[in-house]
């Protein structure tokens, strides 16, 4: 969701030298990035965090985080210039607070960061008009990068004599987002009819919905759920067919890197985390209370049950065909 918001600071600061300060993992993500100049891997701890914005002598920080503890760090480790929301009472630690937007309900989420660097930018040009920039996700990954993930591949028992779909059947901070995992078995079944190999992607935490995924196909998918890093989870993806998955952070993986990506909606807003992408689609059925934006469903999760395997199967097939010529149908 920032990328289009750093690609924009670059172009408003071409000389600056511009680091991400992530934790592990999302830092991932932009370490071959040509947007941004410096990847720093957050250090746990309050006082650790202070201490490596110390040692970096910045100019500036722009806030992307809306949480207090992202200013107080900022803040402690007196970097002259704060900017950022004016979110969790954190107005006092920032020297510009943002109001946030009327429209941030309404729009993509990419749109929220970008308004911070469009802020920025009126600020030092000292102009009224705020920057339009259209946002561009995507994110490079290189041969070495694409090559160690057929290196794993090919270690887990995948060829390239095959095509192969990417399903990620779980999503780390939401059970509500998860179609459910029998479903998940039917389509990695219906797949390898198909003539494709089906591999598994996840978190740790998304083990057990990948094992359960896995013990109810009849054609056991490749589990790599739980043993890949965040850049071999992008290179990976990157060298797939076709990714389907949960409303998670592999869709907008996905969408980044240009692969086909079909994305299954239920309880959150479409209208903020859409795959953005040409090469993206979106399969929802909304009943009248989605979006709710709950983590759990309080009644029958109407919304991903009245989701079909053959919806979902069929324009699976239609995307990867689009792609390769080795499907069956």
């Amino acid at each position: 969701m920032s990328v289009p918001a750093l690609r924009e600071l670059r172009r408003v600061l071409p000389g600056s030298h511009i680091t991400v300060a992530a934790p592990p993992g999302t830092a991932d993500v932009f370490s071959e990035a040509d947007f941004i100049d410096h990847v720093l891997i957050n250090e746990p701890g309050f006082l650790a965090s202070v201490r490596q914005l110390r040692r970096g002598k910045f100019d500036l920080t722009l806030l992307f985080q809306n949480a207090f503890g992202a200013a107080l760090t900022a803040f402690a480790a007196r970097v002259p210039f704060r900017i950022g929301y004016d979110t969790d009472r954190r107005r006092f630690l920032l020297t510009t607070a943002i109001t946030v937007p009327t429209w941030k309900n309404e729009k993509h989420e990419s749109f929220y960061y970008l308004n911070i660097v469009s802020e920025f930018q009126r600020l030092v040009e000292r102009s009224s008009a705020l920057s339009d920039a259209t946002p561009t996700f995507d994110v490079a990954v290189s041969d070495k990068r694409r090559e160690a993930a057929r290196t794993i591949l090919s270690e887990n028992g995948v060829t390239t004599r095959k095509p192969f779909v990417i399903l990620c059947p779980g999503s780390v901070n939401s059970r509500a987002k998860r179609w459910p995992a029998e479903r998940y078995a039917e389509l990695s079944d219906r797949l390898s009819d198909a003539g494709m190999t089906v591999v598994l992607i996840g978190s740790p935490s998304e083990i057990e919905v990948s094992q359960e995924v896995s013990a109810r196909a009849e054609h056991k998918p490749i589990v790599l759920t739980g043993k890949t890093s965040v850049a071999e989870l992008v290179g990976l993806i990157s060298v797939a067919d076709l990714l389907v998955t949960n409303d998670t952070g592999p869709a907008h993986v996905g969408s980044a890197v240009g692969k086909p990506t079909l994305v299954i909606f239920g309880p959150t807003n479409p209208l903020t985390t859409y795959p953005a992408s040409p090469n993206a689609e979106m399969i929802r059925e909304p009943p009248d209370c989605a979006p709710c934006m709950l983590r759990d469903c309080p009644i029958d999760h109407r919304c991903m049950t009245a989701i079909s395997v053959e919806r979902v199967f069929e324009r699976a097939i239609a995307m990867a065909r689009a792609t390769t010529t080795q499907i069956i149908g």
